[in-house]
Formats: C-alpha cells, structure tokens, sequence
C-alpha cells in the first residue's frame, strides 16, 4: 500500500493553510481526502476547484442529483469519500 505523508494542520503554511482553513469553514473539519494532496497545495487548488465547478457551478442537474451521482460512482468504486 502506498503512504502518502499529510501535512497537519499546525504545520500548514501559506497556500496550503488558506485551504485547511476553508476546508474547516466548509466542513468544520479538514477531512483526510483533502489532506491527501496536502505535499502539493497547487494540486489540492486545482482539485477544489473542479469539485467546487463541478457539484456548485452551473448545471442542468440540482445539487441534490450531483450528491446522488457522487455516491453512486463512490460506492461503485468501493470508495468510502
């Protein structure tokens, strides 16, 4: 199994701490998905973005459609996010 060494919170600095910061504005918390990307802020931007263009931008199907599609591929893919 590969590891992947996550920065902490309280180690995060510049980029990278701006995202754990909305993260836990979003969420509450800063979830273990988002701190996958955490040794490549830029990474981790990109990826927010598309999540945040993809479930919350403009769309033929409501929010509630793009939820129950993400759970659908997740479970097909025996993905726990």
């Amino acid at each position: 199994m590969a590891h992947i060494e996550l920065v902490d919170e309280s180690a995060a600095e510049g980029l990278l701490a701006r995202h754990y910061q909305a993260a836990t504005k979003r969420a509450g918390r800063v979830f273990n998905i988002v701190k996958t990307m955490s040794p490549n802020p830029r990474v981790l931007q990109a990826s927010m973005a598309l999540y945040m263009e993809v479930m919350k931008g403009e769309s033929p199907l409501s929010r509630a459609q793009r939820e129950m599609v993400a759970v659908v591929v997740s479970q097909s893919n025996d993905c726990f996010y």
